[in-house]
């Protein structure tokens, strides 16, 4: 045989050795594959003979010098006595560079997909392959014609990721029958919805398709609804959902529920009811799911009773209720601070046999740390427990969240440890959390500390660690260790927020150094942070504290000379620096300035008015921004009510301090350590010693923890022999061991 090849150099003549050139990549690649003459007889080999031309590879034309049938019965060798192609046979370079070739040949194993698809995957993988659309619609076809769905899908990802779109031209213009170039279509918008690919494309073939008389299955409509829902483009799925109906496609059940969350998503509740009244008479029926769709949009638009309305039809229809039936609305009744009637409707949920999941409890836990009832929400920490269900992480952080806005940061250092003992991992929000509590203590080293700590473990601090470390530094005055915090973000990669620039800001005025504020809020300005209302009330707060009151009343022009509108946290910043510097006139002013431009004072405002005239023993007039502030429907809090106690106090007006106080409880407003202190230390003042000790116990009775201030008051006027003998009182109430004969004589 080797011989014969060698010969076959001296047969042709030179002159013919460029038609010779491909004929030899052909025939010696392969004749050692199959037996000469049997399988193809020397006197096919014209290589003048029919139209079967392909390029070589210096892209000239060159004839076939196989008959259409030789061509494919060597492929066709090729591919079956191997599976995989480590290196490609010589014979299918033609394919690769000649799109009509390997059109002709793929066609000609219609009815063998498997071989067609073998034979395009190789073609197709090579390097230099020309890319045709009219290719991928053969493949296609015999894909589709055969059955291979799944095949044809791989088919489908590759034209569009090839950006081959002349594709879907071709299938829309009726290259292929009918009923394939339909089937194929769908395929396409499967794809193109499942992988969440280029949905202006997706949108682009469902058009096409719809215009040219085309109908896409709804379930391929359903998914593009899904998309444009989960992408909050509801006018779009609103027109998508109107060509449904006017191209005849019937919607489902499916259809109706997906149109009903993109409406309940947007707010738009009374569109969704509306389109629940279509379907009903289009004879499609809700099931729980639209229900639990349709309350979910009501409990956010705060339409309770409407939702549970909704809740009763499922009930009397026979449909299932769930938690996720119930949970959306426990959460708008928790959202509203309506803790009973959500609470009210756990029990209802488990009466109707819907069991609470780890979300009903987590809104639980949430709510009730929001109010700064921790005690309250561990207590469904445990019930969730109870029933076997494990809390999450977020039960974890919502729960240290609660303990460390109450600054007990040692429960949360235990849930820390706990959350690990129950093979739950901390994130960023864990940290951040317990290191914001740390910081609002004072505590600076440890939240340092916990970063470290948090680092050891594999998780990377984000801006807002930084600027929780920052905000710490810069409330300790300890503004180096600021600066160095927030150039280790920098240094990090981590692009400072505006809350993160801002807060250095406050740290750098809070210092007095002005210029430096003035340049951070320049370097802001060139990264493309707007100016706006938070930066300007930074400014103005920290320049009035500084004493500088007609810079910081200049600002406010300044504002408004920018288009923004000063508003109650500006004209109170201003207000409370007049007042501390005691010109309570000029105040006063501004207060009647901040009510003409219609801004509307809050608690704080009235409460820093309050505390000014009570403290200067203009207790009239501090009655009068009481009752003032009440008839604008603005409810005190405790720093409003120690404000007027406070003022009483100290100009001997006791008893109404005591009225004032016993109001405070009647509204449900808990005294904390700073009311028992000042009515302690008015009473040691008095020499009202065993009222001290009443006061002192009832305070530990509920819970409120004294701190220096508060034995400072008790101890300071008692003179040497009495001073024993509170210690040991103290003592009594501290241990409180009523079965301990040392503790009994002290109580007695």
């Amino acid at each position: 045989m080797t011989l014969y090849v060698r010969a076959s150099k001296f047969i042709i003549p030179k002159s013919n050795l460029n038609h010779f050139t491909i004929f030899r990549v052909i025939f010696y690649s392969s004749l050692h594959h199959f037996q000469y003459p049997s399988d193809i007889k020397h006197t096919n080999f014209d290589i003048h003979r029919g139209n079967n031309n392909y390029n070589n590879s210096d892209g000239g034309i060159r004839e076939n010098p196989f008959q259409d049938l030789d061509y494919q019965k060597l492929i066709l060798n090729k591919i079956q006595e191997r599976e995989d192609f480590l290196v490609v046979p010589d014979c299918f370079n033609s394919l690769i560079y000649d799109s009509d070739l390997l059109v002709k040949i793929l066609s000609s194993f219609r009815c063998r997909p498997r071989v067609a698809l073998r034979l395009f995957r190789c073609v197709e993988e090579q390097k230099g392959f020309k890319y045709c659309e009219h290719s991928f619609c053969t493949i296609l076809d015999i894909l589709i014609q055969n059955g291979w769905v799944k095949s044809a899908y791989w088919v489908v990802e590759r034209v569009i990721s090839s950006n081959m779109d002349k594709v879907v031209d071709l299938l829309v213009d009726g290259y292929l029958n009918l009923k394939v170039s339909v089937e194929i279509l769908d395929i396409f918008l499967r794809v193109y919805t499942k992988k969440n690919a280029n949905l202006e494309q997706c949108l682009l073939v469902f058009e096409k398709m719809l215009r040219n008389e085309m109908l896409p299955d709804v379930k391929n409509c359903n998914r593009i609804l899904r998309s444009l829902r989960d992408r909050n483009l509801v006018a779009k799925s609103r027109e998508v959902y109107r060509m449904m109906g006017e191209f005849g496609i019937k919607s489902t059940i499916v259809t109706y529920n997906t149109m009903l969350d993109s409406f309940c998503r947007e707010g738009e509740v009374q569109q969704a009811l509306d389109l629940l009244s279509e379907m009903q008479r289009k004879e499609c029926y809700p099931n729980d799911v639209t229900y639990n769709i349709l309350i979910n949009g009501l409990s956010k638009k705060g339409e309770f009773n409407h939702a549970k309305g909704l809740i009763g039809e499922m009930l009397n229809k026979g449909l299932n209720v769930s938690a996720y039936t119930y949970n959306p609305l426990i959460y708008g009744y928790c959202a509203k601070g309506m803790i009973f009637e959500a609470l009210g409707l756990q029990e209802e949920m488990e009466v109707k046999g819907a069991s609470p999941t780890v979300s009903t409890y987590n809104t639980f836990i949430y709510t009730l740390c929001r109010e700064g009832r921790a005690s309250e929400a561990r207590h469904w920490f445990s019930v969730m427990l109870k029933r076997n269900l494990m809390p999450d992480i977020m039960s974890y952080n919502t729960l240290i969240y609660g303990y460390c806005r109450l600054g007990d940061t040692n429960e949360a250092f235990w849930l820390l440890r706990d959350l690990r003992r129950n093979d739950l991992f901390p994130t960023v929000v864990t940290y951040n959390t317990i290191m914001a509590g740390l910081c609002r203590k004072g505590d600076l080293e440890n939240a340092k500390q916990l970063k470290e700590e948090m680092m050891r473990c594999g998780i990377s601090p984000d801006v807002f660690t930084y600027t929780i470390l920052v905000h710490g530094s810069c409330k300790a005055g300890n503004l180096p260790m600021a600066k160095e915090l927030f150039d280790e973000m920098l240094h990090r990669g981590l692009e400072p927020d505006c809350i993160a620039y801002t807060t250095r800001i406050a740290g750098e005025l809070r210092l007095g150094d002005i210029l430096k504020a003035c340049k951070l809020q320049e370097e802001m300005s060139a990264k493309g942070f707007p100016q706006n209302i938070i930066i300007y009330n930074v400014f103005v707060d920290g320049i009035a504290k500084l004493g500088n009151l007609e810079e910081a009343t200049e600002l406010l022009q300044k504002m408004v000379g920018d288009g923004l509108m000063p508003d109650h946290i500006t004209y109170t910043s201003v207000i409370h620096a007049y007042l501390e510097f005691g010109n309570l006139k000029k105040a006063r002013e501004l207060f009647d300035e901040m009510i003409s431009k219609e801004i509307s004072p809050t608690v704080v405002t009235y409460t820093v008015l309050i505390h000014a005239h009570a403290g200067k023993g203009r207790l009239e007039l501090a009655h009068m921004h009481f009752s003032e502030m009440q008839q604008k429907r603005i409810l005190p809090n405790v720093i409003t009510y120690n404000a007027l106690i406070n003022g009483l106090c100290k100009y001997r007006r006791i008893n109404e301090a005591y009225s004032y106080f016993a109001e405070m409880k009647a509204r449900g407003i808990v005294p904390n350590k700073y009311t028992y202190t000042i009515l302690i230390n008015e009473n040691c003042d008095l020499g009202n010693w065993q009222e001290v000790l009443r006061l002192f116990k009832e305070m530990l009775d509920n819970g409120i923890q004294p701190d220096s201030f508060t034995y400072s008051a008790m101890l300071k006027n008692l003179a040497k022999d009495y001073e024993s003998h509170a210690i040991e009182y103290l003592d009594f109430i501290l241990l409180g061991d009523e079965g301990d004969e040392g503790t009994a004589e002290a109580k007695s």
